[in-house]
């Protein structure tokens, strides 16, 4: 007896049991691939929250002057600082504060620290005088620094380091 061609339509039952495990271990492949992406997404968030944190509060300080203007304060609280040099050291422990010291609870897991460092240096065969300030945010992903400069602006004049 032989199989003539209209006989032969669609798969055998091995090739239907090969199709269902080849597939079936490709689908278990992408969806722990997935898996993985969908809890690590929250990563690149809170790393870029405490990049947006550190730039705010660089920004900050690089708009003070370059030194304590004349007839300025002594500044106590970040709130009262004038200029550059009054960051240095400034640090939080207990989350984020806006300027007049009010806790930001959105932002408690971030801190501060290490304390923002002010350091004076020079630029150039002029000798500029500059001020490196360093800051440094802490939150759950880990620390993120960023450096800035703030020029002498010469009025009336500024001190070489």
């Amino acid at each position: 007896m032989s199989m003539n061609k209209k006989m032969q339509r669609g798969f055998t039952l091995i090739e239907l049991i090969i199709f269902i495990v080849v597939v079936g271990a490709g689908m278990a492949g992408i969806l722990s691939v997935m898996t993985t992406t969908v809890k690590s997404s929250a990563d690149p968030m809170v790393r870029k929250q405490t990049i947006s944190i550190a730039e705010s509060l660089l920004e900050e300080i690089l708009q003070k002057d370059y030194a304590n203007p004349t007839g300025g304060n002594t500044g106590t609280t970040r709130a009262l600082f004038d200029d550059v040099d009054q960051y240095n050291g400034y640090s939080t422990s207990g989350g984020i504060v806006d300027v007049s010291g009010a806790a930001i609870a959105a932002l408690a897991s971030y801190n501060i620290s290490p304390a923002v460092t002010v350091a004076a240096t020079t630029l150039g065969s002029n000798s500029l005088a500059m001020k490196k300030v360093t800051v440094s945010v802490t939150g759950p992903g880990g620390t993120i620094s960023l450096s800035g400069y703030r020029a002498c602006d010469l009025t009336p004049s500024c001190p070489l380091p």
